[in-house]
């Protein structure tokens, strides 16, 4: 499954990122999708152009798909599991009908702030269409959405349409939805980064074991539940740093705690859900940072108006050199 969760530097600059953690191989890499490109959709008779042209992690498979990423107006989507989405068995009459698929590829080519997709919802609607590229299966989906004034919401389709749900924590993981791990968040008021204060028990004044016992009772498991406790702990407390490089420094080590090895989290049919890469948006600078499994090098694309002025989408491969290589 996977965390996300946006993080704000000392300059006042925002970032959205993730782990992608999955059981079936992937296989992304950095993608920049240019102005104008025209996807097919994967419901019947629909199609529509990036008005934006954006960058995040896709690949080709036929036609090309986006997973997360940020787009040239500082707004960025991210797709995670979400086995209670309830799609709609057919298209709607006078709405944009899309596959869940194909949603993050649709919001980072058509809107510039979280707000506009506010004023815009309605005219939303995701269809219960299968992905060839997965084995034909219908892929249950949430949304996590940010812009880089820092607002940030999170899209759930519901059995009466497609929800969205202001986020104040700024964390999505998986099941159960949204509004659940917000208010579970009080079942935890009493973790603190600094040490626990003594309590005194009969004659005795215990003082605990030193630093880190104010966070005592912090969920280190990899469930959904777990790992949306943790990183809202670990994003409240983590270090505000100046500079990108400093920031996706951070975000790596916050991520460090959520990410899934091979081996630890087997699922029921023996597959191996881990962490295949973390993706690092900087809203504020148009840039995507993409750190694999196999090799914590990260690759680095900015968007330039020769990419977004392309005629036909730019991919990367992963730099296996030293950090921050800058794709070219």
């Amino acid at each position: 499954m996977c965390t996300s969760f946006t993080y704000e530097d000392a300059d006042g600059k925002w970032y959205l990122s993730r782990t992608m953690d999955f059981t079936f191989e992937l296989g992304g890499r950095p993608v920049v999708i240019p102005r104008g490109w025209h996807f097919k959709g994967g419901v019947d008779g629909v199609e529509f152009n990036a008005e934006l042209g954006f960058v995040g992690a896709g690949r080709n498979v036929g036609q090309y798909f986006t997973v997360d990423g940020v787009n040239e107006a500082g707004f960025g989507a991210a797709t995670l599991y979400f086995t209670e989405s309830e799609y709609s068995d057919a298209p709607v009459a006078g709405k944009t009908n899309l596959a869940s698929y194909e949603l993050v590829s649709y919001l980072l080519g058509h809107f510039h702030t979280v707000g506009e997709l506010r004023d815009q919802l309605d005219s939303l609607n995701i269809v219960a269409v299968p992905n060839a590229f997965m084995g034909n299966i219908v892929v249950p989906l949430h949304w996590i959405v940010a812009d880089d004034s820092g607002d940030c919401a999170v899209l759930e389709m519901e059995n009466d349409g497609l929800q969205l749900y202001d986020n104040p924590v700024g964390v999505m993981t998986n099941s159960p939805d949204f509004t659940w791990h917000v208010k579970n968040l009080n079942n935890y008021a009493q973790l603190r980064p600094t040490q626990a204060a003594g309590a005194q028990y009969g004659n005795l004044a215990a003082q605990g074991f030193g630093a880190g016992t104010g966070a005592v009772g912090l969920p280190g498991d990899y469930t959904s539940v777990s790992r949306f406790v943790r990183m809202a702990f670990l994003r409240q407390n983590g270090e505000k740093v100046s500079g990108q490089a400093a920031a996706v420094n951070t975000l790596s080590h916050l991520m460090n705690s959520v990410d899934i090895p091979r081996g630890v989290k087997v699922m029921e049919d023996g597959g191996l859900d881990y962490s295949q890469y973390r993706g690092y948006s900087a809203l504020s600078d148009r840039t995507y940072f993409m750190q694999p499994y196999d090799d914590q090098t990260i690759t680095k694309v900015q968007l330039t108006e020769e990419l977004l002025n392309a005629d036909e989408p730019t991919e990367f491969p992963l730099a296996h050199v030293q950090q921050f290589v800058e794709a070219n």
